[in-house]
Order: structure tokens, then C-alpha cells, then sequence
């Protein structure tokens, strides 16, 4: 069997194990699509063999989801081809679903998208307790839907109130928050707990149908109009309105698929669901999304616009100058990515109050179970508050981060150089002013280049990276590779008053008053 394998255990438990060949995540496409049709095939020819199976991956991930590119050929294509090519796939998941045999999601690794959607076609999910493991719906965020019954299969598993935020808001689990939702019914330490689970849950339920075979099924919560949902239901277009402006169809087309699959059948909610899907498919929000959010975005990740003649580099230590409201945040994200932060301002008290910033942001991930007292400490222990230039001598990379003033920002720049190697950087986190002209305070202006980050910067991804007219290359493939290593997308931009994102901002059509 090409792209998986499959083996009876001694307990009479088919394990599949998906595995596609060339490919370091299993994504769905045509070779995919093939693949599990012999799988379904031979499970069928094996039922009455078999007591039931088990589907997991030979990846580090379970199913990545849908493939993009096939995903951009049926747009080109045309509503038809997406709209057949999604109903061949909820065939598929159907014949899992009524195999007449127990059948267990191996959840190994993240399941998001069409891996997800396979795993809730099967009858009991077990997933494996690590913390890099991701669950959920990102189709909105692409401008679609979960097509492969994902969103009907949701509602009748969750209900309505839980499953909507799930599916409009591109929300991604962690095993123990997917555990808490009830995307997942089991989560266990390690491969060999989760394979020995599922054959243990298989033996005990021998005859398992999905709750939504069974005559009588209702949805918990009950349709959109019962007590529980009805005043929720009629706030929900309002809340998605405020969020996306009425620019992201995907997300209130979800709610209305969600809010339809509830008043009728499972057949019949899938086929509502499949006709969305392909209206989505051809919306021009929907192509730019793609385009822009997935292809040029694993683009820029894998360094497209970085210099490609210099050897990749780590950071180790960062100064910062300035510990107001940007400052605090650079110190906070480069801390996590385990960078050693000197924190300067005028004041050690000043210092000392950036750096409290960092423990109020731990504080808030330690009631959240997202980290430890001791991870926390750690953390907060790369940070050193200081009012003295001198601690900065050893530092990799260099920030300014104080008012946008051309003055104090010159006499900033000639005060550090003078403590710094000549190999460190300096960067301005200046949002308005050219690159060329604040470079003119420094006496190495081939290691000077601009970062400008976006506030809050806890929360905000994108970094600006600005060369001045001395810029070398050597010093932007040094900015890209720290941006990268704080875990923030850095995009390359002209040297110009406002830069990029700011420029746009400021063209951005008002509405005409009356004068």
C-alpha cells in the first residue's frame, strides 16, 4: 500500500499508519485522497476479520491539513470542482464513520483542517501530551470553511455555543485545552499509552455508531432557536461583524452553515456545508488570504527576502535602551525566546519598572496553566534592569526605543557605540523617521539598521526591517535572523519618513465631511 501501511496487531486491531511519501507533514491532495480510499477499502474487505482500527502517522504530525496548492487548483477550476472534490472527501470520512467496526484517531501529532476533520469522523480521539501539538480550525483565517464535515460534525459533538468560537475564530488547542473542549477524548503520555489505549477502548466497544446515527439524536444545546442558543445566536453576527469589519466573509458564513446544519439532517447539513464551501472558494478575499496569509508567509519564514550570501546567526544577548511601552515589550519577547536582555533607562527605578512588565505578563500565563512558577523565574531572570550604558558592552544587538526625536536618538546612538564591539548592531525602533538620516550619529553606520516594532509588541507579530543608504547585507541577514529568533515575521521595507505600514495608515480614505 503506497502512502501507508497496515498491519493486524495479535489483538485483531488494524493499525494504519499514513505516511506520504516525499512529504515531511501528511497534507491532503489527490495522492492522499487515493490513499485513503484503499485504506477505507481494505477495511471494508477486512470487517469481519478485524475487531476494529487504529489510524495514526508516521510523521511527527497527524494530518497538516489541506494542501494549499491543490486548494488554489480547484479556484482555478472552478465552484463545481471545489463542491465535488469536498463531497468525495466527506464520502470517504462517511464510510469510516459507518465501517461497522470501532475506529480510533492516533493522534501523535497536531491535527488542524482536513486532519482534524478526519479524526472527528472517527468514533473515540486519543492524543499524545505534547505541548507542540496543535488542534483545530484554521480554515477561516484562509477565507473558507472546514469542508470536510468539520463544521457539522463540530456542532453535533460540542453544541453551537461551544463549537462557533472554535470555527470562526481559527482557534488552535493544545492536547489538554482540545481535551477540555471535546475534540479529543483522551490524552496520554506517550505513543506506545496511545496505541495500547485504543485497543483497550475498541475491546470495550465493540459495536461503537457515532451519537448522530442513532434515531432520537439531538444536538446538545439544541438548534439555534432552542432557550439555550436563541440570544447568543442573535448576538453573533453583531460580535463577527466587530471583528472583521464585514471584510472576512468566511467567518459569518460559518455561522450561518453552523446555524443551518443544526435545523436539518447530517446528510443534508453536509451538502449546506459543501455549497458554502465552494462559494468561499471563488471569493477574492478568499485568494488574497492564500496568497498572502499561507504562500508569502512560508516565504518570508524560510528567508526569501533575507540575504542569501551570510551564514545564518544566533543572538545571545540584547540591549535595550529605553524601557518605556516599547522597550518593555522587546525585553519581554526577546526574554522568552531565551535571549540575555539588558534593560537601560535613565533611572534604575525606571529600569525596574520595564522590567516588572515581563513578571505581569508571566503572572497572567501562570493562572492560566500555561507555564510554571519556575519557567516564569527563569524567564524573568534574562532580564537585567540597569541605568548604566556600561552593561551593554558585551550585547549582540542593540535597541533604541526612545522618543521619536532625531536629537535624542543621535546622542543615544553616539553614547552606546562608544561601549559597544564593532561587530554589534544598532537598531532604532523608530516608527516615522528615515533610516539614512537617524544613521548619521554613528560612526559605523554599516552596522546601523531600523526594527520597528508594533505595539503591544507581547502581542504583535510583525517586525519592519528599514536599511539605511550604509546599511551593509550582512547587517540585514543579522536583523532577519533576530527577528526570526524572537519568533516574530520580519518584512523587509524602503528606508522613507512613515515607512511602510504607517504610509498606508495615512492614505487610508476618510470619510468626506461637510465643510
Amino acid at each position: 500500500m503506497q502512502n501507508a501501511t497496515y498491519e493486524v496487531r495479535p489483538s485483531g486491531v488494524a493499525l494504519v499508519t499514513l505516511d506520504m511519501e516525499g512529504s515531511p507533514v501528511n497534507v491532503m491532495n489527490d495522492a492522499f485522497t487515493a490513499m485513503l480510499d484503499e485504506v477505507i477499502a481494505r477495511l471494508e474487505a477486512d470487517r469481519d476479520s478485524v475487531t476494529g482500527a487504529i489510524i495514526t502517522s508516521a510523521k511527527s504530525t497527524f494530518v497538516a491539513g489541506g494542501d494549499i496548492a491543490k486548494i488554489l487548483e480547484l479556484r482555478e477550476q472552478g465552484a463545481e470542482a471545489g463542491f465535488n472534490f469536498v463531497q468525495g472527501l466527506k464520502a470517504q470520512l462517511r464510510r469510516i464513520e459507518r465501517l461497522g467496526k470501532p475506529v480510533v484517531a492516533a493522534l501523535n501529532g497536531s491535527a488542524l483542517g482536513g486532519g482534524l476533520e478526519l479524526a472527528l469522523a472517527m468514533h473515540h480521539r486519543i492524543a499524545v501530551d505534547d505541548p507542540k501539538s496543535q488542534f483545530g480550525f484554521p480554515e477561516v483565517g484562509l477565507g473558507i470553511l472546514p469542508a470536510g464535515g468539520g463544521v457539522v460534525r463540530s456542532v453535533r459533538m460540542l453544541g453551537l455555543m461551544k463549537a462557533l468560537p472554535l470555527l470562526t475564530e481559527g482557534r488552535r488547542l493544545n492536547p489538554g485545552q482540545a481535551l477540555k473542549e471535546g475534540l479529543v477524548d483522551e490524552v496520554v503520555a506517550d505513543r506506545d499509552s496511545m496505541i495500547a489505549n485504543a485497543e483497550v477502548w475498541i475491546a470495550a466497544n465493540p459495536e461503537f455508531v457515532q451519537p448522530w446515527d442513532h434515531k432520537g439524536f439531538t444536538i446538545p444545546g439544541g438548534d439555534m432557536f432552542s432557550a439555550t442558543n436563541a440570544g447568543a445566536m442573535a448576538m453573533f453576527p453583531a460580535m463577527i461583524f466587530k471583528k472583521t469589519k464585514g471584510l472576512l466573509p468566511a467567518a459569518e458564513r460559518i455561522l450561518r452553515v453552523a446555524a443551518e446544519s443544526s435545523q436539518t439532517g447530517f446528510d443534508s447539513a453536509c451538502d449546506i456545508e459543501s455549497r458554502a464551501f465552494a462559494d468561499l472558494l471563488m471569493s477574492p478575499a478568499s485568494e488574497n488570504l492564500i496568497r498572502t496569509m499561507f504562500l508569502q508567509m512560508n516565504e518570508i519564514g524560510a528567508g526569501a527576502s533575507r540575504p542569501g550570501s551570510a551564514a545564518k546567526r544566533k543572538m545571545t544577548s540584547l540591549g535595550i535602551l529605553g524601557a518605556g511601552m516599547m522597550g518593555r515589550g522587546i525585553a519581554y519577547s526577546a526574554a522568552l525566546a531565551g535571549l540575555k536582555v539588558i534593560l537601560k533607562d535613565v533611572t534604575a527605578e525606571a529600569a525596574e519598572k520595564g522590567k516588572a512588565y515581563t513578571r505581569k505578563l508571566l503572572d497572567k500565563d501562570i493562572e492560566r496553566g500555561k507555564r510554571t512558577s519556575g519557567d516564569a523565574d527563569a524567564i524573568l531572570e534574562r532580564i537585567i534592569a540597569t541605568d548604566q550604558m556600561d552593561q551593554l558592552a558585551d550585547c549582540d544587538i542593540v535597541i533604541e526605543a526612545v522618543f521619536e526625536d532625531v536629537s535624542l536618538k543621535h546622542s543615544i546612538v553616539r553614547e552606546v557605540e562608544v561601549v559597544l564591539p564593532e561587530t554589534s548592531l544598532v537598531a532604532t525602533n523608530t516608527s516615522t523617521l528615515p533610516i539614512s538620516m537617524l544613521s548619521e550619529a554613528s560612526k559605523r553606520p554599516e552596522n546601523f539598521i531600523g526594527l520597528h516594532f508594533f505595539s503591544p509588541v507581547d502581542r504583535m507579530h510583525i517586525v519592519e526591517i528599514i536599511c539605511g543608504e550604509a546599511t551593509s547585507p550582512d547587517t540585514l541577514a543579522k536583523a532577519f535572523d533576530f527577528v526570526q529568533q524572537i519568533r516574530k515575521t520580519p518584512i523587509i521595507v524602503n528606508d522613507s519618513r512613515g515607512f511602510f505600514t504607517s504610509r498606508v495608515s495615512a492614505s487610508t480614505p476618510t470619510r468626506a465631511t461637510a465643510c
